[in-house]
């Protein structure tokens, strides 16, 4: 893979075939609390053994278990802070799982929008929403990096293990803060590293479209979101995502598994990590507003907006 059309067709394709797919035959590597095959790690893989990345959506309001297709490495509806009557984005949203979580969150006085660039996945979508009766979900076909959404749409922003999966990750974020209002804020569960992988590993397409290959480093994502103008940046939640050997021996040497094994630079945290990552976008500063702050700790405006 060397351009960044090629990324997305890869992606685009082994998505497509995994919406064909029901939901216990497309489940494993990228999370799933039900027994099966991997899938968005591509038949490779997916014939020997899974990838643990489980989540546990069983739980939440609004789990709809067709609309799970074992994709996701988080839950980022959980940690979203929604609320009633909210707008919700939810960025490569599949087959529907997480905009039907956050349904349930911002009520039938809300609206929620699902973008995906496979068309497969949107028609999968609408299927389920329309299957369930839903009226305020709707499917958007289109491209994270160039969202066809209006600026200051979004109250909240969600994503599951999309992100890194975007060859353009600072366009995306930047795509991100646009459609989101001033005050709004994301919750993106993806698929971070801590410590360089092997080239093979790094190179490999399945890998990629497994959410996996195609991940940055944890510093340089959460830098991203800060260039992308977003404040109170957090890391919700974090774990670790061991790929076991029975994979790592399809890319890899015994001598370079060990070493892979072996921590560097006396950190034992490298690896393969899923985060959940919270960040607002600011409100926007009057600059003709000067907090003055007198004795009594009351605020004046400046000699430009008071008589």
């Amino acid at each position: 893979m060397e351009t960044a059309e090629q990324i997305k067709e890869v992606v685009r394709q082994k998505y497509a075939a995994i919406a064909e797919r029901t939901p216990a035959e497309a489940t494993g590597c990228c999370g799933s609390d039900q027994p099966g095959p991997t899938s968005c790690c591509g038949p490779e893989i997916s014939a020997s053994v899974p990838i643990d990345m489980t989540v546990g959506y069983g739980e939440l309001n609004g789990y709809v278990v067709e609309a799970d297709l074992g994709l996701g490495c988080g839950l980022p509806t959980q940690f979203a802070q929604i609320k009633p009557g909210d707008v919700v984005v939810d960025l490569g949203s599949g087959a529907g799982n997480d905009c039907f979580v956050a349904r349930a969150e911002t009520g039938p006085t809300g609206r929620v929008i699902g973008l995906d660039m496979t068309p497969a996945m949107i028609d999968r979508a609408r299927l389920n929403a329309k299957t369930l009766g839903f009226t305020n979900v709707e499917f958007v076909y289109g491209d994270i990096e160039d969202m066809p959404l209006a600026e200051n749409l979004a109250d909240v922003v969600v994503s599951n293990c999309v992100m890194n999966l975007v060859p353009d990750k600072q366009k995306a974020f930047s795509e991100t803060y646009r459609i989101l209002k001033p005050g709004g804020h994301f919750s993106i569960s993806d698929i971070v590293l801590k410590g360089e992988l092997p080239g093979n590993l790094q190179r490999d397409a399945e890998l990629y479209v497994g959410c996996v290959s195609g991940a940055s480093q944890k510093d340089a994502y959460l830098e991203l979101v800060a260039q992308a103008g977003f404040t109170n940046i957090i890391v919700q939640k974090e774990r670790e995502i061991a790929l076991p050997d029975e994979v790592l021996k399809n890319y890899l040497s015994n001598d370079e598994i060990a070493g892979y094994r072996q921590p560097t630079g006396g950190n034992p945290a490298r690896g393969i990590y899923s985060v959940t990552v919270f960040a607002q976008k600011p409100e926007p500063v009057d600059s003709k507003l000067v907090e003055l702050g007198n004795s009594e700790g009351v605020s004046c405006c400046g000699p430009d907006c008071c008589n």
